[in-house]
C-alpha cells in the first residue's frame, strides 16, 4: 500500500514551531516513501477558526516549501459526507440522539467522582437490550453520540511509543455532532483519514487520549462498509516541544509563529533542519540539506522523550546554512528583507554579489540585509564615535588622494582597489588601518563594512566617488571647526 501522510491544521492562529515539525516529519515520511502528504484544514469549530488563520497557515507552508499532492481539503466542505455517514451510523444503532443537557451531564460525571469511578456520562440515552429509554423533552435538539464499546480493549499501533493498550470501559460515548447538526472533530478526523486513504498519522502526543475514541469509530465505520480505506493507519505519537524551563513550549519562551521567523531573518531550511532535530537524529550529524533529511529520516527513530527548544542552538543551525548556501540560494529571502526596508527592484546580479560577500559575516537574513542598506543609501551622517576615534586632521587629505587615486582606474576590479588603497597607506607611511576605516565611515557611515575592496566593488564607481567627496568636504569642515 501506498503511503500516504498529511497535515491538519486547525485554522485558529498562526503556524505554531510544534504543528511546523509535525507538518516536515510527515512531509518527509511521505517523500522518503514515494507517497503522498495530504494538507487538510480541520475548520469544523466555526467560533475559533478564521481566513486569515488559513491564509496564515498556506503562507508559513508555501514558505517552508512542504508541498501538498493534490488539492486542499477543508472539512467544511466535507458536511454532507459527514451527515451521511451519521446517518448511517445512527440507522445501524451504533450511534444514538441524546438529550441530556451540560449540567446534567457534569452532574454524571461529579457522581462519578464521588464514587471513585472515571468521570464520564452514563448512558441515560443510549438504547440497550432490556431498556425503556426516557421521554425525549420537548423542544431540546439532541447531540449524537457514539456508541463506544463497553468491554474488551483499544490497542494504538504506535510507531514511536509503541503499542498503548486503553481498557474500551474508561472511553465515553463520545458526542460526534452537535445539536446545532455541526460534527465534531474527533469523527470528521475519522472519516477523513478514510475516504482519504490515509496510512500513517503523525502528530502530537497531546492527541493520545484522542486515538483510541478515533479508532473504534474507524472501526465501527469499515464493519459499516462506508467506504474509505479499510485498513487502520499506523500512528505516530511525537513529544512535546518544551522551553528551556521544562515547560511546554509557549509564547513566554519566545514561540511564535513560523512566519515571524522569516522575519527574524531564519532560512527555510535552517528552520527545518532544526525542527528535524528535535527528537530524532542520524549519528552525530547536525547541519542537514532537504535532501539528506529525506534521505535518513526514519519516524520510527524519533524518540520518545521531549524535546527542550534552543533559541541559540537555532542561531547557530541558520548561520551554517548562510555560510553554506550558493548566493543564488540566498537571493530570494534577502530580496523580501530589503524590502521590508523600502527597497525594492534590485537586479539579480546585484543581489547574488550582495549576499556572496555578506554570507560570511552575518547569522540572519535580517543581519545581512541591514548590513546592506548602506548600498542603496546615502550617507546622511557619519557616527559620532567613529568619528572621534578615526577621523583626524590627515584624514580629508588622505581620504582626497584615495578619491583620486580611484578615479584614475580603468576598471573596478577587487585586486585594483585594494592595490590602490594600500598604495596611498604606503605613500603616506600610514598604517592600512589609517586609511581603511575612513573609507568605510565615509562610504557608510560607519566604522564596520566587508573589506574595503569588497564594499568598493559593491558600492561601484559613482557612488564611492560621490561619497568620497562629500566626507572630504564635510570632515573639512569638522576640522576647520
Amino acid at each position: 500500500m501506498s503511503v500516504v501522510t498529511r497535515f491538519a491544521p486547525s485554522p485558529t492562529g498562526y503556524l505554531h514551531i510544534g504543528g511546523a515539525r509535525t507538518a516536515l516529519y510527515s512531509w518527509l515520511h511521505a517523500r522518503q516513501n514515494n507517497g503522498r502528504f495530504v494538507l487538510r484544514i480541520e475548520d469544523t469549530d466555526r467560533e475559533r477558526s478564521t481566513d486569515e488563520a488559513v491564509t496564515a497557515i498556506l503562507d508559513a507552508m508555501a514558505w517552508l516549501d512542504l508541498e501538498h499532492d493534490g488539492e486542499i481539503y477543508y472539512q467544511t466542505q466535507r458536511f454532507d459526507r459527514y451527515a451521511e455517514v451519521i446517518a448511517q451510523l445512527l440507522a445501524e444503532g451504533k450511534a444514538y440522539r441524546c438529550y441530556s443537557t451540560a449540567a446534567e451531564v457534569e452532574a454524571m460525571r461529579e457522581a462519578a467522582r464521588e464514587r471513585g469511578d472515571k468521570p464520564k456520562y452514563d448512558g441515560t440515552w443510549r438504547p440497550m437490550p432490556g431498556k425503556t429509554l426516557p421521554e425525549p423533552p420537548a423542544g431540546v435538539d439532541p447531540v449524537i453520540r457514539f456508541a463506544t464499546p463497553l468491554d474488551g480493549v483499544t490497542v494504538i499501533p504506535d510507531l514511536v511509543k509503541g503499542d498503548i493498550t486503553i481498557a474500551n470501559s474508561e472511553l465515553d460515548d463520545l458526542i460526534i455532532a452537535r445539536a446545532d447538526g455541526t460534527p465534531t472533530y474527533n469523527f470528521c478526523v475519522v472519516v477523513d483519514d478514510m475516504d482519504m486513504g490515509i496510512t500513517h498519522v503523525i502528530r502530537g502526543d497531546d492527541h493520545v487520549n484522542n486515538t483510541p475514541r478515533q479508532i473504534n469509530i474507524f472501526k465501527a465505520l469499515v464493519d459499516s462498509q462506508i467506504g474509505g480505506n479499510s485498513e487502520l493507519p499506523r500512528y505516530a505519537h511525537v513529544p512535546m516541544i518544551l522551553g528551556p524551563d521544562g515547560k511546554r513550549l509557549s509564547k513566554r519562551h519566545g514561540a511564535v509563529g513560523v512566519m515571524r521567523y522569516r522575519e527574524q531573518g531564519f532560512l527555510p531550511q535552517a528552520l527545518l533542519n532544526y525542527l528535524v532535530r528535535l527528537g530524532w537524529a542520524h549519528g552525530d550529524q547536525e547541519i542537514f540539506t532537504r535532501e539528506q533529511m529525506i534521505a535518513h529520516f526514519d519516524i520510527a527513530n524519533v524518540q520518545g522523550g521531549a524535546s527542550t527548544f534552543d533559541p541559540e542552538k537555532l542561531l547557530w543551525v541558520n548561520q551554517e546554512h548562510i555560510k553554506a548556501a550558493e548566493p543564488e540560494e540566498l537571493i530570494d529571502e534577502l530580496a523580501w528583507h530589503l524590502a521590508r526596508h523600502g527597497i525594492e527592484g534590485v537586479d539579480q546580479d546585484d543581489l547574488i554579489a550582495i549576499a556572496s560577500v555578506q554570507q560570511g559575516r552575518c547569522k540572519t537574513m535580517t543581519e545581512m540585509a541591514e548590513q546592506s542598506l548602506f548600498l542603496f543609501r546615502e550617507v546622511a551622517e557619519y557616527e559620532p564615535k567613529a568619528v572621534k576615534k578615526h577621523i583626524k586632521t590627515a584624514t580629508p587629505d588622505l581620504l582626497a588622494q584615495v578619491r583620486d587615486t580611484l578615479a584614475r582606474l580603468e576598471g573596478w576590479h577587487a585586486e585594483d582597489l585594494a592595490a590602490a588603497v594600500k598604495g596611498v597607506a604606503e605613500g603616506n607611511e600610514v598604517g592600512m588601518g589609517k586609511v581603511a576605516q575612513p573609507i568605510r565611515i565615509a562610504l557608510t557611515g560607519g566604522p564596520v563594512s566587508p573589506s574595503i575592496d569588497d564594499t568598493l566593488v559593491l558600492l561601484g564607481r559613482e557612488a564611492t566617488l560621490a561619497r568620497l567627496d562629500q566626507a572630504v568636504d564635510a570632515f573639512r569642515a569638522l576640522k576647520a571647526g
